[in-house]
């Protein structure tokens, strides 16, 4: 028997279930379809696990050099199994949480492979969902008036190298039970040098190859620029303007695949290959092809509301592209549901999202980048001030990186923050805030921080664009 409902979900990963609490709020019947487990790939195979083992990396590389802080240790090691534990405890902690929600939202949760219908004896629309349920009953039918699709993305593979034996993506990454000796990773974007981070702190030799001619390529130019002097400062070997052949891979005990590089082939060796080359959207077996939605480049079409060329149907989140991050999904999912309830939503700002890595050291940023604010016609000044000038920085222990401020010479609005260093991903929401308030540097530098703070970076940097660091 068919149950019907407002809007029907598929997907409960960090975009579908936040569609869904916001969707029940507004007093609409809801439920939401899940193949694997509610919270999806941030909650068990990115964002969280990651940051989890990051920490603990963290803790170590921190307690090799606690004599710096004149606390004396010895014989400092890592159990890695007790790390997966701590990673498997944090997972498991927040999994509850998302089930807690579902249930106090009255969020009707399917367990099964959910798929689209076209027109059927259920609805003259396609949109009727039938789900494979994961018990093995006879599958669900659900009729909504409304869809919104969240089945976000899995990790990209380079074609001919594939994934097996010693070489993996982030999913298997995530899962090892010991820290390789030494490690390729193929791909120096964010998720590339997160892991390059964190497994060199925690002792592995690691080199990353990077097809682009710097790392972290979607920021900063100086903010890749410092990153990659402070990865090889810790050890890290990186090579850019690398095309990987995947032809050359060889495995046995070790593995070993060639690059060729600036026009040169050179050979690189270790235990495990990490390919690190982005997300794609999951977009097959889901029934598109039973509706008008296009795909193009892999990915659904939406427009700012989220809504397909079906208009009943809505995509977010992964599935869609755009700015692949958790917090991006959650706010389409919102948008997406408020349209669909009339409440008529601000379409989101793209340039007000803020983007972190969570490598060591931390990078993030908001707005555009210099280069991009003067491929914009704009004229741009800039205010920059480095950690190594904060009290609290050098207290801290962690004094490397910098706070940059874009500005717009003419209109004196702020065009984007980039910052590296110490707990700069926490510190990131003050800069989108000025962001969304359109605010000058001038506003952020008569922002009174307090001392002393990492955040005094900030306001020392504001001033810095009109050449007033008082610390500087």
């Amino acid at each position: 028997m068919a149950e019907e409902y407002d809007l029907v979900i598929l997907g409960g990963g960090t975009g579908g279930y936040v569609a869904a609490i916001r969707a029940s709020q507004l007093g609409l019947k809801t439920a939401l379809v899940e193949k694997g487990k509610l919270g999806g790939t941030c909650l068990h195979k990115g964002c969280i696990p990651s940051k989890a083992l990051l920490r603990s990396a963290e803790v170590y590389a921190q307690t090799k050099h606690s004599e710096d802080f004149g606390v004396i240790t010895s014989d400092v090691s890592v159990n890695f199994g007790k790390v997966q534990e701590r990673k498997g405890k944090i997972v498991d902690q927040l999994h509850k949480g998302v089930q807690h929600l579902m249930k106090q939202g009255k969020i009707d949760v399917f367990e099964g492979m959910g798929r689209i219908l076209g027109p059927s004896i259920f609805s003259p629309m396609p949109g009727t969902i039938s789900v494979e349920m994961n018990n093995g009953e006879e599958n669900a039918m659900l009729v909504p008036k409304n869809v919104i699709v969240a089945t976000g993305s899995r990790p990209r593979t380079l074609p001919g190298l594939e994934i097996g034996g010693n070489v993996m993506t982030s999913d298997e990454a995530l899962a090892m039970e010991e820290i390789p000796k030494s490690i390729i990773i193929v791909g120096g974007g964010v998720i590339g040098i997160e892991w390059a981070s964190m497994l060199s702190d925690f002792g592995a030799e690691v080199t990353v190859i990077e097809y682009s001619d710097r790392i972290i390529p979607t920021e900063d130019k100086e903010i890749s620029k410092e990153m990659q002097r402070l990865m090889k400062k810790k050890g890290v070997n990186i090579v850019t303007s690398a095309k990987v052949l995947p032809e050359t891979l060889k495995q046995g005990n070790t593995v070993s695949i060639s690059a060729e590089v600036k026009g040169e082939q050179k050979e690189f060796t270790a235990e495990k290959i990490l390919v690190s080359v982005g997300r794609q959207a999951n977009v097959e077996g889901i029934g598109l092809e039973n509706t008008d939605i296009q795909v193009e480049k892999g990915y659904i079409v939406a427009n700012e509301y989220f809504q397909t060329k079906e208009s009943h149907i809505y995509a977010i989140g992964d599935v869609i592209g755009g700015l692949q991050l958790a917090h991006v999904a959650s706010h389409e999912g919102i948008v997406a549901v408020e349209h669909i309830a009339g409440e008529n939503p601000s379409p989101i700002d793209y340039d007000l999202v803020s983007k972190c890595i969570y490598s060591s050291p931390e990078a993030a940023s908001v707005g555009i980048t210099e280069d991009q604010a003067k491929e914009k016609g704009f004229k741009v000044k800039t205010g920059k001030f480095s950690f190594k000038g904060i009290g609290k920085a050098l207290v801290f222990g962690e004094s490397d990186g910098f706070v940059k401020i874009v500005a717009d010479e003419e209109t004196n609005d702020i065009l984007g923050v980039h910052m590296i260093g110490p707990h700069v991903t926490d510190m990131i929401s003050e800069a989108g805030l000025a962001k969304v308030l359109d605010a000058t540097p001038w506003e952020v530098a008569h922002t009174i921080h307090p001392h002393p703070t990492l955040s005094e970076a900030i306001g020392e940097a504001a001033l810095a664009v009109d050449g007033k660091a008082i610390h500087g």
